[in-house]
């Protein structure tokens, strides 16, 4: 079957948003990725002129459009002609990264209490999580911050009733059926299990972002010792990224 609209949602005169899937998960983000990779590759080729960027969410994608260079029209019926003679990728094939997360006891504060939430050992929740390989399913919030799912049933709570002013970069969290990580100090109301050591943004490389949608994550567990090495080369520049890249689909 090709990639199916569910709704077309007008945004102003410079672009509109398709929605693709009724709720995120698994099956929207193989669509989105179909429909992102399918319209821009048709951007690459100059068979939607005007069309300025290509925008994916969880399960729509917005397409932004120069109305002085195409109409609306225009652009829309190329864009549904594309998406009808495409079909969605059986799943997501994007880089397949290893990434390691220490849960030293000042990196998880919530760690006792989504245990304790859960009914289950602080062992069995990083076991829990550390089980799935995670599908990127958005970037967004912070540059490079990647939405993922989906968490293992037992772990779904909501985010925290009170949310805190400062989260430190690297923090691996979850709430409700995701996980993420937070690229950068900042807010946040999710539930802090761990942290990575290695950064997901950084402007002076060719693509900053580590992370895109449509990748595919799993998170090893590493102590203190490797946790202050990572960090040690990160801070100085040094950190080799290859090295949690996969070749395969298992680590």
């Amino acid at each position: 079957m090709p990639v199916e609209i569910e709704a077309i949602r007008p945004l102003a005169d410079t672009a509109f948003t398709l929605d693709l899937a009724p709720a995120v998960g698994e099956d929207a983000a193989r669509r989105v990725h179909t429909a992102t990779s399918v319209l821009n590759a048709a951007i690459a080729e100059g068979q939607l002129p005007g069309v300025t960027e290509v925008a994916a969410a969880f399960r729509s994608v917005t397409v932004h459009h120069d109305p002085l260079l195409s109409d609306r029209a225009t652009v829309l019926k190329t864009v549904l002609a594309l998406l009808e003679r495409t079909e969605p990728v059986a799943s997501l094939t994007g880089t397949l990264w290893s990434l390691p997360v220490c849960h030293d006891g000042d990196f998880a504060p919530d760690l006792e209490d989504v245990a304790t939430r859960t009914g289950l050992r602080p062992d069995q929740v990083i076991e829990r999580h550390l089980a799935p390989v995670y599908s990127v399913y958005c970037i967004g919030f912070l540059p490079g911050f990647p939405f993922m799912g989906d968490i293992d049933a037992s772990l779904r709570l909501p985010r925290r009733t009170s949310p805190r002013t400062r989260v430190p970069a690297g923090s691996v969290s979850i709430a409700l059926g995701m996980t993420a990580i937070y690229p950068w100090e900042s807010p946040g109301g999710w539930h802090l299990l761990g942290r990575c050591p290695v950064p997901l943004f950084d402007s002076t490389r060719a693509a900053p972002a580590l992370l895109s949608a449509g990748d595919r994550v799993r998170f090893r567990a590493v102590g203190r010792e490797d946790y202050d090495r990572f960090a040690a080369a990160a801070a100085a520049g040094t950190l080799d990224l290859t090295q949690f890249r996969q070749a395969g689909d298992t680590p």
